[in-house]
C-alpha cells in the first residue's frame, strides 16, 4: 500500500490528476502494485498562501512547472525497479500532464510492516 503526496503549482485540478494517474499507472506497471491499491494526497498551491520553492540541482533546472512526488511504501524493491519507477513516473507525467521530466522531483521513503 504506497502512500503518494504530489504537491505542484497552480497546476490546476485536471493536470494534477493526470499527475496523480501517472504515478498510480507507474507503480502498477513497474513494481506490481495492484491496481485498486491507490492512496493519494493531491495539492495544488496557489503561490499566494501556499507555494514551492526549488532550485536547479545537479546541473537540472526546475521552474514553476514542477511537480514533488512522494512516495511511501513497503521496502524491499531493487535499484533497478526503483529506476525504473522514477523513469516511467516521468514519462507518464509527461504524457498525461504535459509537465516536463526535469520537473518530476520524486522521493521515495521505505519503510517496514511494523510503520
Amino acid at each position: 500500500m504506497p502512500f503518494v503526496r504530489i504537491d505542484t503549482l497552480r497546476a490546476g485540478p485536471e493536470r494534477l490528476a493526470a499527475l496523480g494517474r501517472a504515478v498510480h499507472d507507474a507503480l502498477t506497471e513497474t513494481i506490481g502494485i495492484p491496481s485498486d491499491d491507490r492512496f493519494q494526497v493531491l495539492t495544488d498551491h496557489d503561490g499566494t498562501s501556499g507555494t514551492l520553492r526549488h532550485d536547479d540541482y545537479l546541473g537540472v533546472h526546475r521552474d514553476d512547472g514542477i511537480a514533488y512526488v512522494a512516495i511511501t511504501l513497503r521496502s524491499g524493491r531493487t535499484a533497478a525497479q526503483k529506476q525504473a519507477l522514477h523513469r516511467r513516473i516521468a514519462e507518464l507525467a509527461h504524457a498525461y500532464a504535459g509537465t516536463e521530466p526535469r520537473n518530476v522531483f520524486v522521493v521515495l521513503t521505505e519503510n517496514e510492516s511494523a510503520d
